[in-house]
């Protein structure tokens, strides 16, 4: 279950609810000073049945979207963080069908590994460039939160050492 907030404006409840119930996570390995990007490939038996995506996966009861993010990686891939960051952004979509707004955590974890152990959720994985991953991913929120990856990873430096979560 994601975290709810009330939302009020103007003395007025909200409606429509907002959480934050699921987490993006972006990751990457280097081959030599050129970062790779991580994507896998939805099975068909799962919802949105065959597009690439990050890492993603549901916050559990009592557990910190960053924990969550480690988790994913882990059942998803079989890896292990080297390091972590958050992203200064957050993805978000609306689900009329529930009518619930939808905040998402990014996170950018860097891996040492190559060697990928699926999940049943994924049939297949990709280490991309950029240009590849962010054209293979059908979601333009988390396109963004790639492209603002790579850009921490390779020309704002800076915010590496202001964002880094403890692994």
């Amino acid at each position: 279950m994601g975290k709810r907030f009330s939302n009020v404006l103007r003395g007025r409840k909200a409606v429509t609810n907002i959480v934050v119930r699921v987490i993006d996570c972006h990751i990457v390995r280097w081959n030599n000073d050129i970062p790779e990007f991580l994507l896998l490939k939805r099975a068909d038996n799962v919802i949105y049945p065959g597009i690439w995506q990050c890492v993603t996966g549901k916050i559990e009861q009592n557990e910190k979207p960053y924990q969550t993010a480690i988790r994913e990686l882990h059942e998803e891939t079989g890896l292990q963080p080297q390091a972590m960051w958050t992203i200064d952004q957050v993805n978000h979509y609306y689900e009329a069908e529930l009518d619930r707004m939808n905040f998402i955590p990014i996170f950018g974890v860097e891996v040492s590994e190559s060697k990928i152990s699926l999940s049943d959720e994924h049939t297949n994985y990709k280490w991309c460039p950029i240009e590849e991953a962010s054209d293979l991913l059908l979601w333009t929120q988390q396109k963004n939160g790639l492209l603002e990856f790579h850009n921490m990873l390779t020309t704002k430096t800076e915010k590496l050492d202001l964002t880094k979560v403890s692994v």
